[in-house]
């Protein structure tokens, strides 16, 4: 699966350290689990305002160290939920990276740095470095993807994955 993959979408910048709490607050899931409803609540104790601004398609862009904290799941799906097609950081919890393999979340490393909020992006990825084009023509380099991770993803998730294979790649 060599092949290079290309998305874009408006960048939704945070920062550093967003942990599992700021993605979805504990008290919100005391009301439900149910993704599309929590995604409502998305990152509200860091902007109020945030998860109401989101459109379908966007590209959530964070520092270093997204999703640490807990392990819990629906801080991945919520993100799905909210029309997220993909999130790119310096770097990732590595709980938080394994649960967005499993649910068919598209996650790529990169420098970020230099991406504005509100920024159209032109996202090169696959199993080779690739790059995200920025607006004024400047670029960064996004990490490899591995294969398994794709196929993981185009499947939708691990689950989704094994249904349709039976197996593992």
């Amino acid at each position: 699966m060599n092949d290079t993959l290309r998305l874009g979408g408006r960048a939704r910048v945070v920062g550093d350290d967003i942990n599992t709490d700021y993605i979805i607050p504990s008290r919100r899931k005391k009301e439900t689990l149910d993704p599309r409803a929590l995604s409502r609540h998305m990152l509200e104790d860091l902007d109020p305002g945030f998860a109401g601004s989101v459109r379908e398609g966007d590209i959530l862009v964070a520092g270093s160290n997204f999703g640490c904290g807990s392990a819990m799941e629906v801080a991945v799906t919520v993100v799905l939920a909210a029309g997220f097609r993909a999130v790119v950081a310096r770097s990732f919890a590595r709980t938080y990276w394994r649960n967005a393999v499993n649910n068919g979340l598209l996650v790529l490393t990169a420098d970020t740095r230099g991406i504005a909020d509100g920024a159209l992006l032109d996202i090169e990825f696959g199993s080779r470095p690739g790059s995200i084009r920025l607006p004024g023509g400047s670029a960064v380099t996004v990490e490899p993807v591995p294969d398994f991770v794709l196929a993981l993803r185009d499947a939708g998730g691990l689950l989704p994955y094994l249904r349709a294979h039976g197996r593992l790649i």
